[in-house]
């Protein structure tokens, strides 16, 4: 594998990757001349809560697996070996908290903003606070996760970077600014698809090449990638099953507990019950993505052993060695190399088309709407629509900031998950602890996103000092090096605050999280807690009634005892009173008469949701209903 193979596409390539951006396009076009044809913001921006189970849990799965993910995953169980995979275990309880306490209390409050929660919990201030914190973390993020791999496509194959930049960009664009989320969500299942296809089609042909997938194992096996179960407790090693099953389990909740993108996906759906199955059924998906992202790892180290083209210098990061890897695999194959390149630009349109959408639906709904409650429906759906094609405008300028970047391109990517944290945190703070008050709220979001922001950017500025100080020597030496650096000080262990910016990535999520639910108990403690009656039913969920049952009952109504929300329609009467009394009015878009038009369509699955739309359980309940609600 000495000689550095010619990275070309052929025609072919070319094709099917416009056929992608064709069929994305189409599919946005079909669903903005059809049906109801995006008259109203309840279709375009929540589908008009009509969506199932299947197309729902295959768009989450298309918004979780970006194409950062696609190249990164392989890269990792390439380098480091498979303990990456134990992240599977923090799945189960990553989705399965989601579909038993997050979906049932925002879907019978009948949101269009996850955000919403937050004002009917606390106050409009506490609201505005996680809004902008989510357009702040979506706006970075989605311009890069855009750039990133249209530059490693670039680096290696020559494919013109600001050609595929626009391309993308603009498609995703008008399909979402067109279609609304009805597009996003179908076109995320055409791309789960093609995903699934781009990533197969490595695995097995890289394994045939390498003699099998029991060559591929032995190799990878005397290779020492093959992990084993690594039980150290210690948070700051990078992966171990700790971090990996149990931080990971704040990571998924940030992600699928409270971000708008897939908690709009889960307010989309027909039912409770969907929502509620389409968690169950990405689950399995989602194993299945990283068993994929992790065998390709395994075949690319059956090619090239320790001997990497990282090394040899033929590329010059990580992310560039999988799409090398690629072009290697197929370079005699002509067409595949451009399905795995539909199946990397897949994965980034089914996020930042979610971004679009999901920052629409937050800027009209917790921006716009209450400052104009009696603006016109056709009106706000136009502005809605404006507001999609000014983000996707947004993405693109983004992408050439983070062309310009340099090496802060890893720092936009971390801010993602150091904001993910503490809005996790926050909406934790208002569901379970009823005391907890609007100041705490608001002084423990800040107090969080303040730690975010230390360990991350003080980690962040660690490493380049640290990568900085090291020699310029040819690759060889310089990897040899590196490895004696490392052996060195993987004796020494940091203390202090080096401690601190030493932490696995993985605990951010959980350390952020954590950092405001006892701020914001703290402060709430010591500005007043708030009163029983104050606190707005079915918004709080009686975890800690739960988990208390060997306390006497007086003592657990004390801690938790809130009236719960029976119906999920009693929310609208909830609103209209918050609305009344706080002066702030909510405008939701449920208009009488579109209550009209959509109570017939409605019935019959009413009726089949009926056993899901069970009271939210009071600690006044006997422990064994509480028992049977949540699980």
């Amino acid at each position: 594998m000495g000689d550095v193979v010619l990275m070309h596409f052929t025609t072919v390539d070319y094709v099917i990757f416009a056929l992608l951006l064709v069929a994305s396009t189409g599919i946005g076009l079909f669903y903005a001349f059809s049906g109801g044809r995006q008259r109203t913001t309840q279709e375009f921006l929540m589908a008009d809560r009509s969506m199932s189970c299947l197309p729902v849990s295959l768009s989450l799965l298309a918004t979780f697996q970006s194409a950062v993910a696609i190249l990164g995953a392989p890269s990792e169980v390439y380098t480091f070996g498979t303990q990456y995979w134990f992240l599977g275990c923090s799945y189960f309880l990553g989705l399965l908290i989601p579909a038993h306490v997050f979906i049932p209390i925002l879907y019978r409050l009948r949101l269009s903003s996850a955000y919403e929660y937050l004002e009917l919990r606390f106050n409009k201030t506490v609201r505005i606070c996680g809004t902008v914190t989510f357009i702040f973390q979506m706006v970075i993020y989605m311009g890069v996760v855009l750039y990133a791999p249209a530059l490693a496509l670039n680096a290696v194959t020559g494919f013109d970077l600001w050609g595929a930049v626009l391309a993308m960009g603009l498609v995703c664009t008008l399909y979402t600014a067109l279609g609304g989320l009805k597009a996003v969500i179908w076109t995320d299942v055409f791309q789960t698809v093609v995903m699934f296809a781009g990533q197969l089609a490595v695995i097995v042909v890289g394994a045939s090449q390498a003699g099998g997938m029991a060559e591929v194992w032995r190799k990878a096996l005397n290779g020492s990638r093959i992990s084993g179960l690594d039980l150290n407790p210690d948070p700051l090693e990078r992966h171990t099953f700790w971090t990996l099953g149990v931080g990971g389990v704040f990571l998924m909740l940030a992600l699928y507990g409270v971000n708008q993108a897939q908690v709009q996906r889960y307010l989309s759906s027909r039912t409770e019950r969907e929502a509620v199955m389409s968690c169950y059924v990405v689950f399995p998906c989602q194993q299945i993505v990283l068993c994929l992202g992790c065998l390709m790892g395994l075949v690319m180290f059956a090619r090239y052993g320790e001997d990497s083209p990282l090394d040899k210098g033929y590329v010059k990061t990580n992310d560039q060695m999988v799409l090398y890897f690629v072009m290697d695999v197929f370079k005699d194959l002509p067409g595949l190399a451009g399905l795995f390149v539909a199946c990397l630009f897949s994965g980034a349109l089914s996020t930042i088309s979610s971004a679009f959408n999901s920052l629409a639906t937050v800027t009209m709904e917790d921006l716009i709407k209450p400052h104009f409650p009696n603006m016109t429906e056709a009106k706000a759906t136009l502005l809605s629509k404006g507001l999609a094609l000014v983000y996707g405008l947004v993405c693109l300028a983004m992408a050439y900031l983070a062309s310009i970047m340099g090496s802060v391109l890893q720092a936009a990517f971390s801010i993602f998950g150091m904001v993910g944290g503490p809005l996790l945190g926050l909406f934790c703070l208002g569901m379970f602890f009823p005391w907890a008050n609007s100041t705490g709220a608001v002084v423990g979001l800040v107090a969080g996103l303040a730690m975010a922001f230390w360990i991350g950017i003080g980690s962040f500025v660690m490493r380049m000092s640290d990568s900085a100080s090291m020699p310029l020597f040819d690759n060889e030496t310089a990897a040899v090096t590196s490895s004696l650096v490392n052996a060195t000080t993987a004796k020494l262990r940091p203390s202090g605050v080096q401690a601190l910016y030493s932490l696995s990535y993985m605990w951010y999520s959980a350390h952020n999280s954590t950092t405001v639910v006892v701020v914001g108990l703290l402060v709430s403690f010591l500005t007043g807690p708030m009163k029983e009656e104050d606190v707005t039913p079915g918004t709080v969920f009686p975890v800690l009634g739960t988990l208390l049952f060997f306390l006497p009952e007086r003592y657990r109504d004390k801690l938790c005892c809130v009236t719960p929300l029976s119906m999920a329609h009693k929310s609208k009467d909830i609103t209209a009173q918050i609305s009344d009394g706080n002066g702030a009015a909510l405008c939701k878009e449920d208009t009488v008469t579109e209550d009209k038009e959509m109570e017939s369509d409605r019935a019959q699955t009413e009726e089949d949701d009926a056993e899901w739309k069970t009271p939210l359980p009071s600690c006044k309940l006997t422990g064994q209903t509480v028992e049977e609600t949540v699980f």
